[in-house]
């Protein structure tokens, strides 16, 4: 296994990671503009990846977005106004956010702690603490730590649906070729009911 820096935000820190993600994304639908982060607080300059997953509050919930990178080497507040405007538009999923959906939008932000690059992916990951990437040399897909959780799938399910994601046989996970790194991240949310954020 080989390991990348390790990166830790506070709560705070975390708040002000989804309310910058929430301000690109609405500056993005409304006016079609790229966010400045602006005055960044400190932890804001570490060079880790982030992602940023758009649902909407309406009906069931369904994922309107999510974007990002797990290996980015932008500083944090940048790589969060990307991932944001890459969530809303219409590459992440087939449509762009409209500005009537902003209001129904829970924006959660996952912070790249830590990657570990794995032998055994099975034995290593943790349900819960882990995001899975993979790459197959020409395609890569990556879900999110929470994905699982939410899910309630096992881990060779959750290896087998990132390599879905990745448009991989779903046992692609077991080959040599293929490059499987496991994501550890804090995911700071937006609560449905308007409340405090809230570290999962």
């Amino acid at each position: 296994m080989s390991e990348a820096q390790t990166v830790r935000l506070s709560y705070d820190d975390g708040a002000r990671a989804v309310e910058l993600a929430r301000e690109a994304v609405e500056s993005f639908v409304r006016h079609g503009q790229r966010e400045q982060p602006g005055s960044m607080r400190e932890a804001f300059y570490a060079r880790t990846g982030a992602f940023v997953r758009l649902e909407s509050t309406r009906g069931r919930g369904r994922l309107r977005g999510c974007a990002g990178a797990w290996d980015g080497s932008d500083q944090l507040g940048h790589a969060i106004v990307e991932a944001a405007i890459k969530a809303a538009s219409g590459d992440s999923c087939g449509s762009e956010v409209e500005p009537k959906e902003l209001e129904n939008l829970t924006v959660s932000v996952c912070i790249v702690s830590n990657t570990v690059l794995t032998n055994d992916p099975l034995e290593d990951l943790e349900i819960g603490t882990h995001g899975v990437a993979v790459d197959g040399g020409n395609t890569h897909g990556w879900l999110y730590p929470t994905v699982p959780v939410e899910n309630g799938w096992s881990g060779a399910e959750f290896l087998s649906r990132a390599c879905r994601k990745a448009k991989l046989s779903p046992t692609a996970w077991q080959d040599e070729d293929t490059m499987v790194t496991l994501i550890e991240g804090q995911v700071f949310r937006e609560r449905a009911d308007g409340g405090a954020v809230e570290e999962l």
